[in-house]
């Protein structure tokens, strides 16, 4: 199992749909979330600063990479696009943390 954590940014004005969204996930995407290996998967806001923090444990880093080339994430990008900074192919802005610590 691997531990992967990033952050991500929503717009100010745009926690709320942010969160509503996330509750009403489509069910095909869930499926495919988990067909490429990702268990225990939460997302966290920082209302101050408009930050997400993101947290999924992987089975495969290859397997998960494949993840963004889906037909549904590819749909999901584009559904999420207004509400938060994106990169030119409608991928989240999204930056990678270092673990510095854990304990089970």
């Amino acid at each position: 199992m691997i531990r992967k954590t990033f952050v991500m940014k929503v717009y100010p004005d745009k926690h709320e749909e942010y969160e509503k969204r996330h509750k009403a996930l489509w069910p095909e995407m869930v499926q495919e979330l988990r067909k490429h290996g990702a268990k225990n998967y939460s997302i966290f806001l920082d209302e101050d600063s408009h930050l997400l923090f993101g947290y999924v444990e992987i089975e495969d880093e290859e397997k998960w990479k494949q993840m963004d080339k889906t037909r549904i994430n590819q749909k999901w990008w584009n559904y999420m696009k207004d509400i938060m900074e994106t990169n030119i192919d409608r991928s989240p802005v999204s930056k990678e943390l270092k673990e510095v610590f854990h304990m089970d």
